[in-house]
C-alpha cells in the first residue's frame, strides 16, 4: 500500500472524526464560550463604566464608547465557523497520522496494522495533547489578555514540541534495550525516560495563567472538559477506525498476492 493510499485514508478517517467532534464541542463547548463572552462582556463594561465615573469626578468629558463592529456573527462563529475549524483539524491530523504509521510501521515492534495504528494514537493523544495541556489548560477564546495571545501560542507551541522529541526520545530508548530488556522492560524504561523529560520540561517552562479573577470555575471545567473530549474522539477514530480500515486492506492485498502465486 502507498504512502498516498494511506494519506487519503487518513484524512477520510480525520473527517469523521470531525463530525463527531463537532457534535460534541457544539453541545458541550459552545455553551461554555457563550457564557465566558458574557464574562468579559460584563467586565468590560465595567470597566468602561469605571473610567466614566472617573471622568465625571475630575470634571472632565466622559470618553466616548466606541464599539467595534462585529466582524463575523456569533450563530457563524458556533455554527459553520466552528465546523469549518474543527474539519480542517482533524483532516489535517488525519493526514499526519497517516504518514506516521507510514513511517513508523514495522519499526516500532512486530505488530499488525490495527495494533500499530492504536500504539501511534495513544502516543499522539499523550505527547501532541495530553501533556502540554496538563501545563497550559485550555481556556476559552475570550478569555486572556488579547496582547499576550501571541507569546501564550509560541510558549504552549514549544510546550508540546518538547513533549513531542521527548515521546521520539524514549521510543529510541526502548527499541536500543529491547534485545537486552525484553519488550516489557524497554517499553517501562522508554516511558520512565518520557515521564522524566516532560517533568523537568514542564518545570522550566514559564507559567501562564490568565483566567481573571471571578471567572466562574464551572464554565472554566466545562470548556475544558469538552476540550479534552474533542481530542479523545479525534485520536481515538483515528487510532481505530484508520487501523481497521488498513488492516482489513493489507489483509486483501496478502490474500490477493498469495492467490495470484498460485
Amino acid at each position: 500500500m502507498t504512502t498516498g493510499s494511506l494519506l487519503w485514508r487518513g484524512m477520510i478517517v480525520g473527517f469523521v472524526a470531525a463530525l463527531l467532534s463537532f457534535g460534541l464541542l457544539k453541545i458541550a463547548g459552545e455553551p461554555a464560550v457563550d457564557k465566558a463572552i458574557a464574562f468579559e462582556t460584563q467586565m468590560d463594561e465595567a470597566k468602561a463604566k469605571s473610567k466614566m465615573d472617573e471622568a465625571m469626578a475630575k470634571g472632565m468629558p466622559t470618553p466616548a464608547d466606541e464599539e467595534m463592529p462585529e466582524l463575523v456573527s456569533r450563530p457563524v462563529q458556533g455554527g459553520i465557523g466552528l465546523f469549518t475549524g474543527v474539519t480542517v483539524y482533524n483532516v489535517a491530523f488525519g493526514g499526519l497520522f497517516a504518514l506516521a504509521f507510514a513511517i513508523l510501521y514495522g519499526r516500532i515492534g512486530d505488530w499488525s496494522p490495527r495494533v500499530t495504528a492504536a500504539v501511534v494514537a495513544l502516543c499522539g493523544f499523550l505527547a501532541v495533547y495530553t501533556v502540554p495541556i496538563i501545563k497550559y489548560p485550555a481556556n476559552p477564546p475570550s478569555i486572556g489578555n488579547p496582547d499576550t495571545i501571541g507569546l501564550r501560542t509560541a510558549i504552549y507551541f514549544g510546550m508540546m514540541l518538547l513533549s513531542f522529541a521527548s515521546m521520539i526520545a524514549a521510543w529510541n530508548v526502548r527499541n536500543r534495550l529491547v534485545d537486552e530488556l525484553g519488550t516489557w522492560n524497554a517499553t517501562l524504561v522508554g516511558a520512565a525516560v518520557y515521564l522524566v523529560a516532560v517533568v523537568i520540561f514542564a518545570l522550566v517552562m514559564p507559567p501562564l495563567n490568565e483566567v481573571p479573577e471571578g471567572f466562574p470555575a464551572v464554565v472554566l471545567w466545562q470548556f475544558r472538559m469538552a476540550s479534552l473530549g474533542a481530542q479523545a474522539i479525534m485520536w481515538t477514530v483515528l487510532g481505530l477506525g484508520f487501523g481497521a480500515w488498513v488492516e482489513r486492506d493489507f489483509a486483501r492485498s496478502a490474500q490477493g498476492r498469495l492467490q495470484a502465486a498460485y
